[in-house]
């Protein structure tokens, strides 16, 4: 692991302190944290997005969907330093893949665009990489999490497919399809991305598990998009995520024989 969990620096060692971010008054971190969020006509939703994100991340990545409306221009007076990309391809997996190529941190945070994530939480996440994680994964379920937005019907394909998973992969999810989480971009270079769509965080779930990664789950809690109308549709979406779960292979006898297999831990209350 490149980074440590360290108190944060007194104004005594002004040498030092350079070297790290204030998080909160109990912590500093030295590695700088992208947040990637793709966006595609979403200037409504981005003044509510950007106003709950920390002051201390080291940059902002928007991915530009070839938006119609003034999403590039809403982001950078927002952000002034954004660093704005545009997408490859047309759908959430394309949008993701190329916002990580763009990020230069060493911690990647996804933000979906909508305003339904906040960004207050990202401390929390961030803390638990720091603290030995190699993936954290956003989770409604989780104690401590919650969702407005999912109906009834998605919140049973959510835990059927959560379900598969878990069984196929030997994983303990208690969320599958939530696009909150942050990662060490080491994570990239043992897991492939090769899907266009929302199916993207399901394989993303999937191949951490595959590959050993730490995982600890990060209660976290959904609100209703803002303004507009989601592009994600409950069935056919939900069909792309189990043909991509039915296509992995699974590995779970390897990852029995690894005498450090990784381990989900669910998040144990808040973290400061």
């Amino acid at each position: 692991m490149s980074s440590v969990l360290r108190p944060a620096i007194s104004g005594d060692d002004a040498s030092t302190a350079g070297r790290y971010r204030p998080i909160t008054s109990h912590l500093a971190i030295a590695p700088p944290v992208s947040v990637v969020i793709p966006a595609m006509n979403e200037a409504e939703n981005l003044p509510y997005v950007f106003k709950t994100l920390p002051s201390w991340i080291h940059e902002v990545v928007l991915v530009d969907g070839n938006s119609t409306d003034d999403t590039v221009q809403v982001a950078r007076e927002l952000w002034p330093d954004v660093k704005v990309v545009e997408q490859r391809g047309k759908g959430k997996g394309d949008a993701l893949i190329t916002g990580f190529e763009a990020c230069t941190g060493d911690i990647i945070v996804m933000v979906d665009a909508d305003g339904s994530a906040d960004g207050h939480e990202i401390v929390s996440y961030v803390s638990a990489l720091v603290s030995g994680a190699d993936f954290a994964k956003g989770s409604r379920f989780a104690n401590g999490g919650g969702t407005s937005d999912m109906t009834p019907i998605r919140k049973l394909g959510n835990r059927v497919l959560c379900a598969t998973v878990n069984a196929k992969f030997g994983a303990r999810y208690t969320d599958l399809c939530y696009g909150y989480n942050a990662f060490w971009r080491h994570c990239l270079d043992k897991i492939e991305l090769d899907c266009t769509g929302f199916e993207v965080e399901t394989l993303m779930n999937i191949r951490v598990v595959k590959a050993g990664l730490k995982v600890q789950e990060i209660p976290s809690h959904e609100y209703l998009r803002i303004h507009g109308t989601s592009n994600l549709r409950a069935v056919r979406d939900g069909l792309r995520v189990l043909k991509v779960i039915l296509g992995e292979r699974s590995n779970r006898r390897a990852l029995r024989r690894r005498p450090h297999a990784a381990q989900l831990d669910s998040a144990r209350g808040e973290v400061s």
